[in-house]
């Protein structure tokens, strides 16, 4: 027997309960410094807290000089490369660089030319759904937000794994390479399935080409000729890497380790990473720099008015424009402080992409909002702290630029990021750590037990 109802509707009496629960929910901030608590893991000058140690990458804002704690250029490495020089070193080895960071996370190695030849044979191999996948899972009750669809696709996959639970190193690595290689094509044929049902739009499936890069994929498999420059599918491609990996601390990179260690299988963890990164403080950043700039260029007249651009930023600061926020998109990190490494390396390629689609004006107003914005907002929070454009400020143009569709742009995130959660997942296994379980203080007074008829 099938039973309807309204699963949006919220009834009078569940909002009366919210009332309740937030009535009795709700803690002292002045408790949390009595109790010297780190909120969010970090401490009052927002560095992270040290829980835990890895080989796989590291982040720097800050450094101490002389004995003194010093603000300096971003620095991001893998594996110990900065990914400065990774970058100025890939195009002479005329690959495209996500599928050799995705080996240098995994394996803690550039590959040989021998080796990158194979790993790109095995990982095209990989680029195979089960059969009848698309029909029986992806086109079934589509999902508004693309990454709840690629959640519910991956935890799908695991009822089509036979050891799906073995979590010794070799099969998690096998299910890690199967994620990696299949999460684009998850990723894009869960939009053409919302886009036919939600927007009426043609439907469409290009299979993945065996001979294609992950982005050369991503623009295949979406595009209805299937076209796309070698510009374009470079700064694709260039997005990935800067993606792929930020340290054992990000929130959804945390998530993969905290899952992991209770034992639990690839499928999951990497679901819980997903639903970490669908969250707008996270992943989805970037759609909120898009969306804010596209209300600026509506506003400002004269683009390249410094002090009309200016005056709409206080606007945006004194919480009367926008989302009332009083946030500038895509500027500040909780780490990098004098600037964003990603940010400076996918500022370049977005530039020459600007030229080549005509709209170098939009990206003169984005380098002026870079300019002027940061100080801005370190008068308005009477802060001495540098404030930098993060590499949101710039992804989100770029995508658009490249006609990537909003729904899509947390998904890329993570068709990127999941190699950095493959190797952390990876690196948690194998040292076998203890189950992740801080502690919480119960500020709660005890009480004793009231009888139903005297309450």
């Amino acid at each position: 027997m099938e039973f309807t109802r309204d699963f949006s509707t919220i009834p009078p009496q569940v909002e009366e309960l919210a009332k309740l629960s937030v009535a009795n929910s709700i803690i002292d901030p002045a408790l949390y410094q009595q109790y010297n608590v780190k909120r969010g893991l970090r401490d009052r000058d927002g560095k992270g807290v040290l829980t835990g140690l890895t080989e796989i990458s590291e982040v720097w804002g800050h450094q101490v000089i002389d004995g003194v704690d010093t603000e300096i250029d971003g620095i991001l490495r893998y594996r110990g490369y900065n990914v400065e020089d990774l970058i100025k070193g890939f195009p002479k080895n005329n690959n495209f660089s996500f599928e050799e960071v995705v080996y240098l996370l995994m394996f803690g190695q550039l590959p040989t030319a021998e080796q990158f030849a194979e790993f790109k044979e095995l990982m095209a191999g990989y680029r195979t759904l089960p059969i009848h996948f698309v029909r029986d899972i992806i086109m079934k009750a589509p999902s508004k937000d693309m990454m709840n669809t690629l959640a519910r696709s991956v935890l799908t996959l695991y009822s089509y794994d036979q050891n799906s639970d073995d979590n010794s190193p070799e099969n998690v690595l096998r299910q890690c390479l199967e994620l990696i290689a299949l999460f684009p094509q998850l990723s894009v044929y869960g939009y053409q399935t919302y886009k036919y049902y939600h927007d009426g739009d043609s439907f469409f499936i290009h299979p993945p080409l065996e001979e294609y890069s992950t982005a050369e994929n991503i623009l295949h498999m979406l595009r209805m000729d299937s076209s796309f420059s070698s510009l374009e599918a470079k700064v694709l491609d260039m997005a990935l890497v800067l993606h792929a990996e930020h340290g054992g601390g990000n929130n959804s990179t945390f998530t993969t380790h905290v899952v992991t260690s209770s034992g639990t299988d690839t499928y999951s963890s990497t679901a819980a990473a997903l639903g970490s990164l669908k969250g707008p403080r996270h992943g989805g950043a970037n759609i909120k720099v898009i969306q804010q700039m596209a209300e600026m260029k509506e506003t400002v007249s004269d683009w390249t008015d410094e002090e009309e651009v200016a005056a709409y930023l206080g606007r945006l600061l004194n919480r009367e424009a926008f989302d009332k926020a009083g946030l500038i998109y895509g500027l500040g990190h909780a780490i990098y402080t004098k600037s964003d490494p990603r940010a400076r390396m996918l500022k370049e390629f977005v530039r020459r992409l600007s030229a080549e689609k005509g709209r170098e004006d939009e990206f003169a107003l984005y380098e002026t909002v870079e300019r002027i914005g940061p100080a801005l907002v370190s008068g308005k929070r009477n802060t001495q702290k540098s404030i930098c454009a993060n590499v949101d400020f710039y992804s989100g143009f770029a995508y658009d630029m490249l006609g990537l569709p909003r729904e899509l742009y947390t998904p890329i995130f993570a068709i990127a990021r999941i190699a950095g959660w493959s190797a952390h997942r990876m690196e948690e296994i194998i040292n076998r750590g203890k189950i992740i379980r801080p502690a919480y203080m119960s500020i709660c007074p005890p009480r004793d037990y009231v009888p139903f008829d005297e309450r």
